[in-house]
């Protein structure tokens, strides 16, 4: 595109480009030659919204982010309703969303763009923790409701339920792991944590 041409929602047209490259060809190929080429933009466009790549990233990252943290009330709302297992595994494939095991990939990828998350207040693994807040904050409401036991430690289960669960997403060249396979492993988490069915 030449430049001078107005371009609308400059920022989301490149975090869209930027997650396409990320689900095609993996985080080492993510360059800001590759966003602007797949946004169909100028470099420059780039440089005009954001001081370097570094900082897109990471309001790409913060971007997510929001998005996770928007869906806490969602999951929490659903306390209460349905079967738990099946609202935690719901949730988790939710979260795990493959542009999400991509993000995640490429913090790891990335030196740089680690530290500008730690400067913005982010730390541990972006996504993952705000994965296991949201998860967490679920399970505090099930327990509220007596659906889950009172003296269930959901400060282990939640971020034990998200390793779990990004360990069955993380191979971004297979296929998503089946459905069935991820109640499995939140029924095997949460099992101790569940009162037992009246008789």
């Amino acid at each position: 595109m030449p430049s001078g041409v107005h371009i609308h929602d400059v920022r989301g047209r490149l975090f869209e480009a930027a997650e396409r490259v990320l689900l095609r060809d993996g985080p080492d190929a993510l360059t800001s030659r590759a966003v602007t080429d797949e946004a169909h933009c100028a470099k420059g466009v780039l440089h005009r919204h954001f001081a370097d790549f570094d900082a897109f990233l990471a309001e790409l990252v913060q971007d997510r982010v929001r998005g996770v943290e928007g869906r806490t009330a969602t999951l929490c709302a659903a306390a209460g309703t349905r079967d738990v297992v099946d609202n935690l595994a719901d949730a988790l494939d939710d979260l795990f969303d493959p542009v999400t095991v991509a993000v995640v990939a490429l913090v790891t990828f990335r030196d740089g763009l680690r530290a500008r998350l730690r400067a913005a207040g982010l730390t541990g693994i972006p996504l993952a923790a705000q994965g296991a807040t949201m998860i967490a904050a679920y399970l505090a409401a099930e327990q509220a409701a007596g659906r889950l036991a009172g003296d269930a430690d959901i400060d282990t289960l939640a971020p034990a339920l998200v390793g779990a669960g990004h360990l069955l997403f993380a191979d971004r060249s297979a296929a998503a792991p089946q459905a069935d396979a991820l109640r499995r492993m939140v029924t095997a988490v949460v099992a101790g944590a569940l009162p037992a069915p009246r008789a």
